[in-house]
This record gives structure tokens, sequence and C-alpha cells, in this order.
């Protein structure tokens, strides 16, 4: 019988980062209590709750079989290439320019996806990261390519 090594071995890796995190922010912040939390409590929790993830994912894999998938080039390139353009671009030309570029970037292999649903999906995550940081957090980052 062939066990499921790839989920197997992607849980293991989730919950030694995990367990990683967890011990780093115990030992290098102070956690507080639950009523006064200190500025390691939130890592430390973060951290476990990452472990916990990748070792429900890591031991049913050893309960079921598992079939080679093949490596999807185009979409991991896609994805790669969103990540790139959004770290390149966002002082440069701004977060809804950005966003907008590496969202488009990222759906580029998606299947039976024409381009009305492309805008539509740019339109909405692009809306989604305004909210968050612009709106919501007030972080300082522009918005469009200012002086350009």
């Amino acid at each position: 019988m062939r066990r499921d090594w790839h989920d197997f071995w992607g849980g293991t890796a989730m919950a030694a980062i995990g367990l990683g995190v967890a011990g780093w922010a115990a030992a290098q912040y102070d956690l507080g209590t639950l009523r006064r939390m200190g500025p390691g409590f939130f890592p430390l929790g973060l951290g476990l709750v990452l472990a916990l993830i990748g070792a429900g994912i890591a031991v049913p894999a050893l309960a079921r079989t598992g079939t080679p998938q093949p490596i999807a080039w185009r979409e991991s390139g896609a994805i790669l290439g969103a990540i790139v353009v959004f770290g390149l671009g966002l002082e440069r030309f701004g977060l809804i320019p950005t966003t907008a570029a590496a969202v488009l970037i990222a759906t580029l292999p998606a299947p039976r996806s024409g381009l009305v649903w492309r805008i539509g999906v740019t339109l909405a995550v692009t809306a989604i990261a305004w909210a968050i940081f612009s709106a919501g957090l007030r972080m300082t980052v522009p918005l469009w390519p200012v002086g350009r």
C-alpha cells in the first residue's frame, strides 16, 4: 500500500514550523497572562494552531493511500509571478493597481474562466484589500502611483 507521503510531509513541515514559531515566541518574548497578554502570547498561539493544523494533515495521511500528482507548473508560475509583481510594485505603483495586476496574473491559469470572471475577482479582491489595509487598518501604503 502506498501512503500519502505528500500530505504527510507537508503536514509535518507545517507542524515543525508552527512548533518552531511557538518555541521562538516563548523563548524571546514575555507571554504575560490571559488577562494581560504579553507580546509573545499571540505568536505562541498562532504557532500552536499551525502545529495542530499540520498534525491534522499529517496523521490521517498515514492511514490513506496517495496517488502521485503532477506538478502544476503553470499555476505555480502564475502564483510566483503574482507575488513578485506585488512585492516589486507596491511602493512604486500603489496598492490598487498592484493588487489588480497581481490578481490578474494569479488567475491566468484558472480553467474555464473568462475575462468577465477575472475582472470580477480582480475588482472584489482589490476592494477587499483597500477596505482592510487602507480604510480598516489605516496603513500608510500609497493607493495610486504618486507623482508619476
